[in-house]
C-alpha cells in the first residue's frame, strides 16, 4: 500500500464557508471567509489559500487567520511565516494543523475579542 497523506475530514466544512459573510452581533460585528484549494507549495504546504476575519461595525479587521502574505517581522525583515493570525494590532505565527482546528481557533479568538470589547458577556 502506498503511503498517502490522509485527507482532512473537516476540509469540506471549511471550503463550504468560502464567500460567506455573517453578521454575528446586533452591534454590527461580522465575519468573512475566503478559502480556496490550491496546489500544495512551499508557501502553502496544506494546499489552501485562506483568510478568516472578524470585522467591527466600521469595517476594521479585529481578528484574522490567513496565509495570504508573508509576515513582516521586527527590524523590517520578512519572515518565512505564511500561516499567521492577526489580533487587534498584533500579528503572530499560527501553527496550522487542519481545517477543523483552524475553524475552532478562529471562533475562539473571535469570542475572546468580543468579550474583551464588552460586546459579548
Amino acid at each position: 500500500m502506498m503511503n498517502q497523506k490522509r485527507r482532512d475530514p473537516s476540509l469540506n466544512a471549511l471550503l463550504d464557508l468560502d464567500g460567506q459573510v455573517l453578521v454575528i452581533d446586533d452591534a454590527g460585528y461580522w465575519v468573512r471567509f475566503v478559502v480556496h484549494q490550491v496546489p500544495a507549495s512551499a508557501d502553502k504546504l496544506h494546499g489552501l489559500d485562506y483568510s478568516l476575519t472578524l470585522h467591527g461595525p466600521n469595517g476594521s479587521r479585529l481578528v484574522g487567520f490567513d496565509n495570504a502574505h508573508r509576515v513582516v517581522g521586527t527590524r523590517s525583515r520578512t519572515l518565512a511565516v505564511k500561516d499567521h493570525r492577526h489580533r487587534l494590532h498584533t500579528v503572530g505565527a499560527y501553527g496550522y494543523t487542519d481545517a477543523g482546528a483552524l475553524l475552532a481557533d478562529f471562533w475562539s479568538e473571535v469570542e475572546s475579542v468580543m468579550r474583551e470589547k464588552g460586546v459579548w458577556t
